[in-house]
């Protein structure tokens, strides 16, 4: 094992730790599962697992170096499902795992010393996790799935107002279930929508008062 060798391994691990925690910070802002000491270790653990496959090739000559690189995304793929998670209607998690799968590759090319690749990913990968998600929340504002469930003290209700009035407040309505009592004189309709971003749901309340006595409201994932 050579000097430049090793100071081409300094470089690489330092370069690799510093892609580790531009992604972590990002995943840290968000308040995510994965943070900063997470990604930075298997950045880290991936260039040097990369820089291990070289040292086995140039120096032992152990046949398929490359072996270890494969070894390493199957286990990545495990560990990135456990990050993955159903919460209520929602599934969590999935850009996490995305982003554990980018962070280890990034690991990998800087370990190969494949440094422009490296950080071409990892720039796409920041402006694609911020600037994209502003994108999506301009053009898709109704992203979460939620429960919204609505009861009238009245067996008589104009349904395809009540649904007109929660689109016309964002919600996208994927599923509606009726449910009519007449020995109590209630209407319970419940809805699988997707939701905008609303913190103060009052001005829906109001609306949906003016079709008929409205005695429950609730939205819940």
């Amino acid at each position: 094992m050579t000097l430049d060798f090793l100071i081409k391994c300094g470089i690489r691990i330092f370069l690799a730790f510093i892609a580790g925690f531009v992604l972590g910070l990002e995943r840290k802002h968000r308040h995510q599962v994965v943070g900063m000491r997470t990604l930075i270790l298997i950045c880290e653990s991936s260039a040097m697992l990369s820089i291990l496959s070289i040292f086995l090739g140039e120096f032992r000559d152990y046949g398929d170096s490359a072996r270890i690189a494969a070894g390493l995304i199957n286990g990545i793929g495990f560990l990135g499902a456990g990050v993955i998670m159903k919460q209520g209607l929602n599934i969590k998690g999935l850009t996490s795992a995305a982003i554990i799968l980018t962070d280890a590759t990034i690991g990998l090319l800087i370990g190969e010393g494949v440094y422009i690749p490296a950080f071409s990913l990892l720039i796409v990968a920041v402006v694609s996790l911020i600037w994209l998600e502003r994108m999506e929340e301009r053009w898709f504002p109704a992203g979460k799935t939620k429960s919204l469930n609505i009861t009238f003290s009245e067996s008589s209700v104009d349904i395809t107002k009540v649904t007109s009035i929660i689109e016309s407040y964002g919600f996208y309505v994927t599923d509606i279930n009726l449910c009519k009592k007449v020995e109590e004189n209630k209407t319970i309709i419940k809805y699988s929508v997707k939701t905008p971003k609303i913190n103060d749901y009052s001005k829906i309340v109001v609306s949906l008062e003016s079709v008929g006595a409205l005695s429950e409201f609730s939205i819940t994932d």
